[in-house]
């Protein structure tokens, strides 16, 4: 019998009202470390359920966790809701335009709205399950800021958050179904800025040093620098301040913004310091001051094959999503939006299941090999946790199948029913895991003995220095 069989009556009640919750909070798409409505829905929401909330969780104004439950183990669920800045994008439109509904200039394009939402009905249905058995153990939400660009997670595990998890289970929105089984990159963030001097750009060219030159010469050094880096690693940069508008000043202050990625903390570390000495060169060929701000930093991915298989046999008692024709119609819709290569892409790692033409929606579940060495070469902070804490995760369908991330098509469809469908499959996949983690807790020494075995001796270093300040106090000065 499937855990959470006694459950289906209480997902079917509890559904129309977290889909409500997910478009609230896509409607808000609040930034990084700003997340405060969206952080108080849900908080609010767990502690009228009985959960023991603890606010401003490592510091962090929008962290928090809530728990339920006493003794046994502690299973935690990780919930995201920042949004992404200039994805704006009006709900159910076939092509990119303003939205009408949410009117500042951010976006849910990576589905966060929905992350939230789904770990958020799954920390309730275990609630059930716990009060209807009289189960030991606990479960545990967090509300975990700033995964765009912030490394909450990563904030969070510098301040012990996940140290007393047995395990952690979260998910992510996607345009198929499957255990998230892929390697992440571990990452570096960081600001240069330079300060230069002013100067007459015509009359006295000569007396200014200018800091948007040092800029364009470390993007230049950065850019010879990729042939001579590891071949996963990647360098992603941002001019955020230019030094001014007129060119007829020698801009005296500029700055740009690094992303700094590899395949594990260490090569992002060393890789990060070679681009600093970049930064330094470029600040001494222009005569200019360079300053460094570390800005945050998150972990590699560290897979937990024990897990997953519990994952991934939860999935499959779960079947295929239940979709109906109203879902297939509109994701073919969608799915025409979509440039050729990117349903190419989302079907590269598919390629044994789909057999032939990509469909608009993907309804099955990508078969889990415990031996796939597939590369995501994005990054996430559950690396952290991941480091910390046996933790496992799947992929589920919520858009039309090859809708890239971080994209208006995924923006478009974010209130869409399928997206509620997903979002209502994640949270019973989820559920169905802590549950047979919670009632077979002799599964749990198997996923710990493994983490242990993975790090082959190493403890978890953070990747972020002590003396890092929090982003959200950078934010508010």
């Amino acid at each position: 019998m499937h855990p959470i069989e006694h459950l289906h009556a209480f997902f079917e009640r509890e559904a129309p009202r977290f889909a409500e919750l997910s478009d609230k909070i896509w409607g808000l798409a609040e930034l990084r470390y700003a997340e405060r409505v969206s952080a108080s829905l849900h908080a609010d929401g767990l502690a009228q359920a009985g959960f023991r909330v603890q606010a401003d969780l490592s510091g962090i104004p929008t962290a928090f966790h809530a728990e339920f439950g006493e003794g046994g183990p502690v299973i935690g669920v990780l919930g995201e809701y920042d949004a992404l800045s200039g994805l704006n994008q009006e709900s159910g439109a076939l092509q990119c335009m303003p939205s009408r509904e949410s009117p500042g200039p951010n976006g849910h394009g990576c589905g966060h709205h929905l992350l939230g939402a789904a770990a958020h009905l799954a920390a309730l249905a275990v609630q059930q399950h716990l009060r209807a058995h009289k189960l030991p153990g606990r479960i545990r939400f967090y509300g975990c800021p700033a995964e765009e660009g912030g490394s909450g997670k990563t904030f969070m595990a510098r301040a012990g958050a996940f140290d007393d998890l047995s395990a952690a289970l979260t998910w992510h929105p996607a345009s198929y179904t499957g255990v998230f089984s892929q390697a992440t990159l571990a990452n570096v963030q960081a600001s240069f800025v330079f300060h230069g001097r002013a100067a007459h750009a015509a009359n006295s060219p000569h007396l200014g040093r200018s800091a948007l030159d040092a800029v364009e010469l470390m993007n230049v050094g950065s850019n010879y620098l990729r042939e001579h880096m590891p071949p996963d690693a990647r360098v992603h940069y941002a001019i955020t301040d230019s030094g001014g508008l007129s060119p007829n000043v020698v801009q005296a202050r500029a700055e740009v913004l690094y992303l700094i990625r590899a395949a594990r903390n260490d090569d992002a570390a060393a890789l990060y310091a070679r681009v600093c000495d970049i930064a330094r060169g470029a600040a001494l060929m222009t005569g200019c001051e360079v300053e460094i701000r570390f800005d945050k930093a998150c972990s590699n991915l560290m897979q937990n094959t024990a897990l997953n298989r519990i994952l991934y046999a939860e999935m499959q008692q779960l079947g295929k999503l239940p979709v109906g024709a109203r879902e297939q119609e509109d994701a073919a819709r969608h799915h025409a939006t979509l440039p050729d290569s990117d349903v190419a892409e989302a079907g590269r790692s598919l390629a044994s299941v789909l057999r032939g033409k990509p469909p608009a929606l993907f309804d099955g579940l990508r078969p889990f090999d415990p031996d796939d060495t597939e590369l995501l070469y994005g990054s996430t902070d559950v690396g952290d946790v991941s480091w910390i804490t046996p933790t496992a995760q799947c992929w589920v369908a919520c858009y039309a199948f090859g809708t890239p991330f971080h994209s208006w098509q995924m923006v478009s469809q974010g209130t869409s029913s399928l997206a509620h469908i997903g979002m209502v499959h994640a949270a019973r996949s989820m559920a169905a895991t802590a549950i047979r983690l919670l009632e077979q807790p002799e599964l749990l020494a198997a996923a710990r003995e493994e983490l242990v075995a993975r790090r082959g001796g190493r403890p978890y270093v953070c990747p972020i220095p002590d003396d890092v300040a929090l982003p959200v106090a950078r934010t508010r000065s």
